[in-house]
């Protein structure tokens, strides 16, 4: 009876120590939870900080990188009829492009670049009036550091459909195709087969690809020449009329109209593998040649010029390694240039009309001696009137893809010591002009027939990052 009672006291006072237990443990969980919500609390409020710093200081900064790139070119013109030449042995160059890029908000980025182009020894700039704002950062020249982009893009949907909107100096050079033999992994926005400018404008980009694997259209309107605007103060002294002119926007002497343009270049399919682009661009008030008081550079007409590339990054299905790094593309393109009456464009007659046309083919494979290293092969080959707007086309002896004739280039890109940051290039170009070379915007020259070859060997080292 004794050891039951004990055991019964035992029990009982077991019992209310497991009890006293459990609520002390009770509490300390409730503690536990109390300074779990409070560290919740503190987090959130760490967090909203967070973002309000990043957007006050990280998202707005602007991203900063470089593409420096020294080059020398060897450079030779022959004109096999008159048995005359000009050479360089030695055209040293610099070119730095300082990129900038920002998202401040979801939607709305801006990018830009910055360029010094500069031959080695040059002016601190230069006046030439060959030297236009639509290559001004794109051919050596001087030392003076232009905006060669500068332009935001805000995209959103409308009513279910992607819609981007853009304003400013655009990417417009070495774009589809151009970028292989530039070096360049990203290529510009337009086809580089008939428009290579540097050019402002405004954009609307629609996204067709819930419809077609990378489909997408844009619409772009812009100027090209500003023509009327001889003087900020006006074009007659004393006036007190900036940016206009006396009697209306028409010099009628000159005739030097604004040069606008609506370029509408597209994807028409891309699924990483096959890609086809296509362009058609119209230019308003094109400078050709009024015949009555024989005034070139008057705007004489319109042009209209279209282009359509396929590009096949890899050939077949994993065949090889060799062929998935091959790269083979070609594109067709066509000017139509339509003089107005009393006018001529490209030599055409009175209010007539010349048409050109041109093939463009390459192909790039791995060098198979560096890890990264690209050989390229080009053609290109146009006809008499062929005229593209490939002015800013980075080529010591002109635009080879606006070659009336035939055009040869090799070139092989590779990183320097094998660092990516050291891309470089040996190219050689190789140029037939078999009509009147098309090296600069020159509606009013009538193309004739002629023997002359040009020949370019380029050596070119770049710190990129």
């Amino acid at each position: 009876m004794r050891k039951t009672l004990l055991s019964t006291a035992a029990l009982t006072l077991f019992s209310s120590a497991l009890l006293a237990d459990d609520a002390s443990m009770q509490a300390e969980i409730d503690a536990l939870m109390q300074k779990v919500e409070k560290l919740e609390k503190q987090q959130k409020r760490t967090n909203k900080k967070l973002s309000q710093v990043n957007a006050q200081s990280a998202n707005d900064n602007v991203k900063f990188g470089i593409d420096f790139r020294n080059a020398v070119d060897v450079i030779d013109y022959r004109n096999n009829e008159s048995d005359t030449y000009a050479t360089n042995p030695s055209l040293l160059s610099s070119r730095l492009y300082l990129t900038m890029g920002a998202a401040p908000m979801k939607g709305l980025t801006f990018q830009g670049k910055l360029a010094v182009y500069a031959t080695w020894g040059s002016h601190l700039y230069v006046t030439d009036p060959a030297l236009k704002d639509w290559a001004a950062s794109s051919k050596a020249s001087d030392t003076v550091m232009r905006v060669k982009e500068a332009y935001f893009v805000y995209s959103d949907e409308l009513g279910g459909q992607p819609i981007s909107v853009s304003v400013g100096r655009r990417p417009s050079t070495n774009g589809f195709l151009a970028n292989y033999r530039e070096n360049e992994t990203d290529p510009g926005s337009p086809l580089a087969h008939i428009t290579n400018m540097e050019v402002n404008g405004a954009m609307v980009r629609l996204d067709w690809g819930r419809f077609i694997d990378g489909a997408y259209t844009k619409f772009v309107f812009g100027r090209a020449h500003s023509g009327e605007m001889q003087d900020i103060y006006g074009d007659v002294s004393g006036a007190r009329t900036p940016y206009a002119l006396s009697g209306g926007d028409v010099n009628t002497t000159l005739e030097d109209t604004s040069v606008d343009f609506l370029v509408i270049p597209g994807n028409a399919y891309d699924d990483g593998q096959y890609q086809v682009m296509y362009q058609w661009a119209h230019i308003f008030n094109t400078k050709g040649r009024k015949l009555d008081g024989n005034i070139p550079k008057a705007a004489s007409g319109t042009a209209d010029l279209f282009s359509v590339g396929l590009k096949v990054t890899g050939i077949g299905e994993e065949i090889s390694d060799f062929l998935d790094e091959t790269t083979l593309f070609v594109s067709g393109a066509y000017t139509h240039y339509d003089a107005k009456s009393g006018y001529t464009l490209i030599g055409s007659s009175d209010g007539g009309v010349r048409s050109g046309s041109s093939l463009w083919a390459g192909v790039i494979i791995p060098d198979m001696l560096t890890e990264r290293g690209r050989l390229g092969f080009e053609y290109n080959r146009g006809s008499k009137y062929w005229t593209p707007m490939t002015w800013a086309e980075d080529t010591a002896i002109g635009s080879k893809i606006a070659v009336r004739g035939s055009a040869y280039e090799a070139y092989w890109n590779f990183d320097l010591f094998g660092v990516k940051y050291l891309p470089s290039q040996i190219r050689y170009t190789y140029v037939q002009h078999d009509y009147t070379p098309n090296i600069n915007c020159a509606g009013w020259v009538a193309p004739v027939e002629t023997d002359i070859t040009a020949t370019d060997l380029r050596f070119a080292v770049s710190y990129r990052y």
